[in-house]
């Protein structure tokens, strides 16, 4: 899979002149991210060692040489496989399996490399308890284990996937196996020439690809007046933070044409403050790599970069313990009990252990959240958010621990991150959750995440009052936020976009132009202005070869079934649907768009086909269920569409739409009792939605209940009080004529 490109030298050529760098970086974590199999490499216990999960028992050993697993393969069924490359060192290593097309897969028995006496040493599945046998998606043969796409890209240099979408294999290339110099600082080719060439001083950039020189010259020294940290002079750049989170951020690769100093967001598209990944107050949750936590940061916003904390080549922090924050804040003031509360020289004294709490991934790898936060267990009282005092007292509730801290300082606890509560009420919907966020959406001192994050929660409130929000950050300099405006607005009516987004397709950063010509595609692509059609058609085939290039995952697959649906092709969207299925029998919206392709066909009983196929193979996805119940409807099979939405409707009891439809398919069928109980129930968990609201005031009226008809509707004009209908629907109902 070596493959050197004419522009790469290796990181031996590096450290002919680069000793020190390179004699450091030797043995680091990035140096050991991928190895060949061997005596050298394997930790595990392949002395005939065995493993038990789900039933199966695997066994670990060596033979001719070479180190062999016996497991369950893709059929279930027990065989052997050739281990081929080590993944990782610590505090666990994984193993690559080599399957045909091309295929590398990470086995998911691992090796807790960890001293036994810290509970390492052993063997253990990454996913204890979940039983994940062959055909799910995380068993280690599935599309979630699988290296070319999941894993590659940050355990190697100068990786390119090479998927072929019509073959479906992969011929994926690197230049080093390992994270070697020129993954973080470039192709070294142009700078190994002006070296050996005499170092020319005419040569301004030395022949480098990019310059991680943002710490160069600038110092931190407490301000007279604050006492805070403030670097010598501003950071007016983000090159250094951006290479480091082509890993250490969470979200997705789009293009293999990676340029050292080009925008991030030119080949990925990273995740924002989203609520499966983040608590809603930019805590982590699940596995996020650092980079939307650190963004969030006072560090970040004063100008701190990674390698201020971390040596980037042997990857330690430069000094252990409290010592690593003294470099910037004084000691005599932070790493003292009357800042920290705590008797000094124990943990909880830490600075990390009260601002950078750490999370367990991968079973046995704490993470610590680069978020740099003040403990805000107000806020968990109030939101049902983490904090790093109940984290250790955990027998003690959030409010005692947001009393302990007023004690402490005389006022109420506060921090740097200040959005959690509009983010909370954007959520909901609850009264003022659209002004709230439109306000930190136009909020220039809120970072550039957050502030996506608030255009993204904002789109589902979006009304002609949001728009001007969304207009503003169309223009915002950071890319990150010109995407979620885009994103949202892409959802608007064929007018709306009209007017905001042909101009997008010409933007500098490529996810940025792609989305926005993806939004385009349809209906109001034929009445995109001359002036923009030629970016619109190039950024569509960018759109198209970024689907492409994924096309081993099946949400490429169903994006490029809608691309050919929305320009009439419905024949080549069913065809990209079968392939997705194929790539993953358990992705749910595969056989959700299969379906309302039929639908829209006129055959309604392929559409049901289409949906109960899915259910076979996941029967407790909600919706499916509910777009099964659909189905029903349109054929007229009332009863049993009402049985489908009720199992909706329990297996997703958040889900606002599914509750509002189960209630009024029991309102249509005779059960309207039951019909307002389950909209009451449901208002108990979402009592902000306008949709349960609107019709429990309906249902409500024609029961002749008027007091909570009232009710319900005084709570819709809170959280719309600029909509007349509510106001009308209210006379309406003091006045007895609502129905």
């Amino acid at each position: 899979m070596a493959a050197f490109a004419q522009d790469h030298v290796g990181g031996k050529v590096c450290g002919e002149c680069h000793a020190q760098a390179y004699t450091a970086w030797r043995g680091s974590h990035h140096d050991l991210a991928m190895q060949v199999a061997d005596e050298r490499t394997v930790l595990g216990n392949f002395a005939q060692a065995k493993f038990t999960y789900a039933g199966t028992t695997s066994s670990f050993f060596r033979r001719d040489g070479r180190f062999v697993v016996r497991t369950d393969g893709p059929d279930g069924k027990l065989a052997d496989y050739p281990v081929k490359y080590t993944f990782g060192v610590h505090p666990l290593q994984q193993y690559l399996i080599e399957l045909p097309g091309g295929r590398l897969q990470a086995l998911s028995i691992a090796w807790d490399t960890r001293p036994k006496a810290a509970g390492g040493q052993r063997w253990f599945h990454m996913y204890p308890g979940q039983g994940i046998k062959a055909g799910d998606p995380l068993h280690w043969t599935g599309i979630g284990q699988n290296w070319n796409f999941m894993c590659s890209e940050c355990h190697s240099t100068n990786l390119r996937k090479n998927f072929d979408a019509k073959s479906g294999e992969f011929h994926t290339t690197w230049a080093e196996v390992n994270v070697s110099c020129e993954a973080c600082h470039g192709p070294g080719a142009r700078h190994v020439t002006w070296a050996r060439s005499g170092a020319d001083g005419r040569t301004a950039d030395k022949g480098l690809a990019l310059a991680l020189d943002e710490r160069k010259g600038a110092t931190w020294a407490a301000d007279a007046t604050t006492g805070q940290p403030r670097r010598s002079v501003p950071r007016t750049s983000a090159r250094e933070v951006e290479t480091c989170a082509r890993c250490h951020a969470r979200g997705s690769r789009i293009s293999d044409d990676y340029v050292h100093g080009k925008p991030l967001l030119d080949t990925h598209r990273t995740a924002l403050l989203e609520d499966s990944l983040y608590w809603v107050d930019g805590q982590m949750r699940d596995e996020v790599y650092n980079w939307g936590s650190f963004l969030q940061s006072r560090m970040n916003a004063a100008g701190v970069t990674c390698s201020d904390c971390h040596d980037p080549h042997t990857l330690k922090l430069r000094t252990s313990g409290n010592a690593l924050c003294a470099q910037c804040h004084a000691p005599a003031r932070y790493d003292a009990p009357a800042h920290t509360h705590h008797a000094s020289g124990t943990a909880a004294s830490s600075c990390v252990a009260c601002h950078m709490p750490a999370t367990t991934y991968m079973v046995v790898d704490p993470r610590h959240d680069h978020s740099f936060r003040i403990p805000r267990p107000d806020q968990s009282a109030a939101l049902g958010t983490p904090n790093a005092c109940n984290g250790c007292h955990s027998k003690q509730t959030a409010a005692w621990a947001s009393s302990a801290i007023a004690k402490w300082t005389g006022r109420a606890p506060s921090g740097f991150q200040t959005f959690a509560e509009s983010m909370q009420k954007g959520a909901t919907g609850a009264p003022g959750g659209r002004g709230a966020l439109m306000t930190i959406a136009e909020d220039k001192t809120q970072p550039a995440v957050v502030r996506a994050t608030a255009l993204t929660r904002l789109a589902r409130l979006a009304t002609p009052v949001t728009r001007p929000t969304f207009a503003k950050a169309l223009d915002d300099p950071d890319p990150v936020v010109r995407l979620a405006a885009v994103d949202a607005l892409a959802g608007a009516a064929p007018d709306v976009q009209l007017r905001y987004l042909p101009r997008m397709t010409a933007d500098p950063v490529r996810a940025v132009r792609t989305s926005a010509a993806r939004a385009l595609v349809g209906p109001a692509q034929s009445r995109v202005p001359q002036e923009n059609r030629a970016t619109l058609n190039s950024a569509l085939e960018e759109y198209r070869a970024t689907l492409l290039y994924n096309a081993d995952r099946p949400e490429s697959r169903l994006a490029l079934a809608g691309l050919y649906s929305a320009q009439g092709d419905r024949t080549q969207a069913i065809a990209e649907i079968d392939k997705a299925i194929a790539l993953d029998a358990t992705f749910v919206p595969a056989y959700v768009n299969l379906s309302d392709l039929h639908r829209q066909a006129g055959d309604e009983q392929a559409a049901e086909a289409a949906l109960r196929r899915g259910l076979v193979r996941a029967p407790k996805e909600a919706a499916l269920h509910h777009a099964l119940g659909l189905s029903l409807i349109r054929q007229r099979d009332r009863a049993q569409a009402t049985k489908e939405f009720a199992i909706a409707a329990q297996l997703d009891p958040g889900n606002a739409r599914y509750a509002y439809v189960y209630a009024v398919a029991l309102h249509d069928t005779g059960q309207a009792t039951k019909a307002r109980e389950v909209l009451a129930a449901a208002l108990t968990r979402l009592p902000f939605d306008r949709e349960l609201l609107l019709v429990s005031t309906q249902y409500a009226s024609e029961a002749g209940d008027r007091e909570a008809a009232k009710r319900y509707v005084t709570r819709l004009r809170e959280v719309e009080p600029d909509d007349p209908r509510y106001a009308r629907l209210a006379a309406q109902i003091e006045e007895g004529r609502a129905r």
